[in-house]
């Protein structure tokens, strides 16, 4: 999802191919699912009913003799967890950096919305009945989540067949899901919509309450129907499956659309091998198609409240985008696996489902963000909760690179546009811009004194200030850096192959160090206890410079209590240059040349229990211009004044 401060069925061969690929992974064991769902939805009391069957197979060794479900939308009545929890947090101010500014530490989309909600206005979810192979089952619930004691426990390996009747309103827009959203005028988005079962790993079940963020969901099968007045035109995850009596530019080129009579319209929608599923409904919505050469299709449905040009323009600029970056999000992060992408106008930011998104409005950044996350959650399903900064900073990380390449491929195809060419300069020259704001938004983080270390669950942060900066700005830092510790081609081979080891699974922190580690052959057990698991920082400096039998030598210092190997560059008054490499002994290696253009000598490696530790080059002290530590600037340095050193002799 994107954040705010304050703040395609693919059936026969593919599928196949899919289970072959998954089998091929670490062996962890996963929970299954197949949900059928019918749908009838009133747009008058903004209320529906539903008939849920879902078969649940238990691959884990163990008897289970509960089961928990989310009911996510009982989070929008007055006094929830989520009311209370938003209500508290705007207790707390914060120096926001904006001009001094002083800000509140809730999430602006809630406030204090909630309390205030009216008894038609609310969101809930009933479970009306639930059997277990046909046997009713005792249930009880407790606000976001349905605890059933099973009658008969569910053994190891085996498949039953749960069947429910629920019945929902929808709440107004407070926070992704709801109805009626004043700022864009989308009539229903429709996330954590269904009754839907929690997820039981090695670690146990989760029924997480849903108080401010993320999610956790077991993979699995979606066939769901949805019966509701025929003006409103549907997007979201899946596949149409009776497109043809649908139309809405969901039907395949050529094909005749006949309607049934009447005054509803029943949407058939199925979606293979996914977490997850939304879908979101408008009259007025436009729908865009863009059709790949290999037959996959990116959908675009918004809707112009304002009726502005611009509007048209600037939605048709993100479909196009999206086939632009295709390509290049596929080379460097794996294969978009599903038949469809689907960029649909709703919610309230930018929130990802599988094979869509919501957005708000048509932003590239946010497309790019939201569309990247099929990757960083949809198909690398880390349990979002427990490892948010494997999510969203993932997520945030692979967007900046998406955006280099887009506006780098415009710029070519628009040599004299000069606000490109500017936005062209700034990705050449620095850290791309996405990665700069991070690196400064983790700096102020650490100035504040509200950080907070990484393994802290997503709701449980003390301030939603700290959790957006932990999870955004320093989940991509933790890519980036390593990149800076293994080498940059190196960190792009392990991304690949985190992808083609762990897609369709449910991989922690620990997974992906492991297939960095088997990947770069270095050690970097080291890096995730500092970065994740702590709060010291990174600082380094140059401590003093002298020569001795025409020699010079440079004492460095370590300040910060975060050990990391170091680039340090020498510049010389000829012009001439040379690295210095010192490796970090717990690395028990070293990264490869990254600048052949630049000589490197590789040192000795720095021990972390030395405060100090000195290096030679073979220059006389007067030769020496320039010693600067980490030029990339991709070490997350805290004081970077003392990393550089001019000599003016």
């Amino acid at each position: 999802m994107m954040i705010s401060h304050n703040k395609i069925t693919l059936a026969g061969i593919f599928f196949l191919g899919l289970c072959t690929a998954v089998s091929a992974q670490p062996d962890r064991w996963q929970q299954r699912v197949k949900y059928t769902m019918h749908v009838d939805m009133d747009v008058n009391t903004n209320r529906f009913t539903g008939d849920q069957t879902l078969a649940y197979t238990n691959n884990s060794p163990d008897t289970l003799s509960k089961v928990f479900y989310h009911l996510y939308w009982n989070a929008f009545q007055p006094n929830s967890m989520m009311d209370t929890r938003s209500r508290e947090l705007g207790k707390i101010v914060y120096s926001s950096g904006r001009r001094g500014g002083r800000e509140q530490d809730w999430d602006s989309r809630v406030k204090d919305r909630i309390l205030n909600l009216k008894p038609e206005e609310i969101g809930y979810q009933k479970v009306l009945s639930l059997t277990l192979n046909g046997v009713p089952q005792t249930f009880k619930e407790e606000e976001t989540i349905l605890e059933v004691t099973l009658n008969k426990p569910i053994l190891p390996h085996t498949t039953v067949v749960f069947q429910m009747k629920f019945e929902a309103q929808v709440p107004l827009q407070i926070r992704r899901s709801g109805r009626d959203n004043p700022q864009t005028g989308i009539r229903y988005s429709m996330s954590q919509w269904y009754p839907k079962l929690c997820e039981y790993d090695y670690e146990g079940w989760h029924p997480t309450p849903y108080v401010a963020r993320e999610f956790y969901g077991v993979w699995g099968d979606y066939d769901v129907t949805i019966s509701m007045d025929k003006s409103y035109i549907l997007g979201g995850t899946g596949y149409l499956e009776n497109a043809a009596a649908v139309g809405y530019g969901y039907e395949a080129p050529g094909t005749k659309v006949v309607r049934p009579a009447g005054d509803r319209l029943v949407w058939h929608f199925t979606a293979p091998n996914v977490h997850d599923f939304m879908w979101a409904a408008d009259p007025d919505y436009k729908h865009l198609v863009r059709r790949l050469p290999d037959g996959r299709v990116i959908n675009v449905l918004y809707k112009n409240k304002s009726g502005e040009l611009r509007q048209d323009t600037l939605w048709n600029i993100l479909a196009d985008a999206a086939v632009l970056v295709l390509p290049y999000m596929e080379k460097n992060f794996g294969k978009y696996p599903y038949k469809q992408y689907s960029f649909v106008h709703g919610g309230d930011g930018g929130m990802e489902y599988p094979m869509s998104t919501l957005l708000v409005g048509p932003s590239l950044g946010g497309a790019f963000h939201e569309w990247m996350h099929s990757w960083y959650q949809g198909m690398l399903g880390t349990n979002e909760g427990m490892y948010p900064w494997m999510d969203e900073g993932f997520t945030t990380y692979a967007e900046a690179r998406v955006s280099g390449y887009y506006y780098e491929e415009m710029l070519k195809l628009h040599p004299d546009n000069k606000g490109l060419q500017d936005i062209v300069e700034r990705q050449r020259t620095q850290l791309p811009l996405l990665q700069a704001a991070s690196y400064n938004s983790y700096f102020s983080l650490v100035k504040s004194g509200l950080q907070e270390p990484l393994t802290t669950h997503a709701d449980h942060y003390n301030t939603n200030f700290g959790y957006s900066i932990a999870s955004y700005s320093m989940g991509a830092m933790f890519i980036e850096q390593l990149g800076y510790i293994v080498g940059a081609q190196v960190r792009d081979e392990i991304l690949l192959e985190y992808y083609r080891e762990w897609r369709f699974k449910h991989p922690n922190a620990s997974d992906f160090m492991r297939v960095a580690e088997k990947v770069s052959g270095l050690k970097l057990d080291w890096y995730k206890e500092y970065w994740v698991n702590t709060t010291k920082t990174i600082d380094y400096g140059i401590d003093s410079l002298w020569e001795e039998n025409g020699k010079s030598k440079i004492r460095l210092k370590m300040v910060g209590y975060m050990p990391m190997p170091l680039d340090v560059v020498m510049t010389y008054k000829d012009g001439s240059k040379e690295m210095v490499y010192i490796p970090q002994y717990q690395m028990f290696g070293e990264k490869p040349v990254e600048d052949r253009a630049i000589p490197r000598t590789v040192a000795e490696p720095w021990k972390w229990t030395s405060p100090t530790y000195t290096l030679e080059v073979n220059h006389r002290l007067l030769d020496v211009k320039v010693v600067e530590i980490d030029p990339s600037q991709r070490m997350a340095d805290v004081d970077r004044k003392n990393n550089k050193l001019e000599l003016n002799w």
